[in-house]
């Protein structure tokens, strides 16, 4: 038993408990999965790591820009693009925006690397009663932490509500989709008025090995039609993707479903703490401005920094 156990292995949680750590705070990591990362997930297919759950990362807060410099500086993190394509009914435009991070062995390497030093454990977590510690960090959404708190206070700040996405994953023999670009590069593409597909991101080029390997997400809606059966969705996800790119039939696919992918609504609070039988707190990428990679590991610090100053204090 640690004095603090943290339930999530995303970068949220990831965060938290460094935080705790450097704090002196003995803490434990449990994660129900063989590796930490969360939707930062990247999968082995094809002789390599494709990202499957978030595309990218972007930096704006100092001290995750730290995090980030010190991830470049180790040849873990890279800048990747800037621009990318708007897919809009049959017209295609650029869309420029913040510098969007990749990472070389895909996302979920940078989770892993932070977590290098934790303390964790491998075990599923049905309920709060399953755990010791007086004090839990539940990091991860909230339809799932409030199946664990069950009548704890704390529920009541757990009301927000999730959307679902498919990602579909595909391997071609040769990249043929540059063209589609303006500038004849394609990094990716926001797509808009589809039923089907919401992004697609060139896995080659924000991994920096240029495979011919495309990640397809679909909207919401999709998503909600395939949740008992994602495979399913595979077929209209690929015959969007190759109408809007213009592409043959890949050599290799695979779908993952993300029943919890990104919050709706909007939440300004970086994360939900209250006080019952036990202390509990609530962190993640659904707690802030927006729901990014970013957002995740700001609320995860920063619960773990006000949780260390209260135990500092006893």
């Amino acid at each position: 038993m640690a004095d603090v156990v943290v339930v999530g292995a995303g970068i949220s949680g990831v965060a938290c408990a460094r935080e705790l750590r450097m704090a002196g705070i003995d803490v434990r990591l449990v994660e129900r999965g063989h590796t930490a990362g969360g939707r930062m997930a990247s999968r082995g297919l094809w002789d390599r790591r494709v990202d499957l759950g978030a595309s990218y990362f972007t930096v704006t807060d100092p001290g995750f820009a730290a995090v980030v410099d010190d991830w470049s500086a180790r040849g873990l993190a890279h800048e990747w693009t800037d621009t990318f394509c708007l897919l809009d009914r049959g017209d295609v435009s650029l869309k420029q925006g913040p510098v969007r991070w990749g990472a070389a062995r895909g996302i979920r390497s940078l989770v892993e690397d932070l977590a290098t030093d934790l303390r964790r454990d491998r075990h599923e977590t049905t309920s709060l009663a399953d755990l010791e510690e007086q004090v839990v960090v539940l990091a991860m959404p909230d339809p799932q932490a409030r199946r664990l708190v069950g009548e704890h206070p704390v529920a009541e700040q757990l009301a927000r509500e999730w959307e679902p996405v498919i990602a579909l994953a595909a391997r071609w023999q040769a990249r043929t989709w540059d063209r589609v670009s303006p500038t004849g590069r394609f990094d990716g593409a926001f797509v808009h008025g589809d039923d089907v597909l919401d992004w697609i991101a060139d896995d080659g080029r924000r991994r920096g090995d240029d495979a011919a390997v495309l990640v397809a997400h679909s909207t919401a809606a999709h998503a909600q039609a395939h949740l008992a059966d994602p495979q399913a969705a595979g077929p209209s996800m690929l015959a969007a993707l190759r109408d809007l790119l213009g592409l043959d039939e890949p050599a290799q696919t695979h779908a993952h479903r993300w029943t919890y992918a990104r919050p709706a609504g909007e939440r300004d609070l970086p994360y939900a703490l209250a006080e019952g039988d036990r202390l509990v707190g609530v962190c993640g990428d659904g707690w802030g401005a927006a729901p990014k990679v970013e957002t995740a590991w700001l609320s995860g610090a920063q619960l773990g920094r006000e949780l260390a100053g209260r135990l500092s204090a006893t």
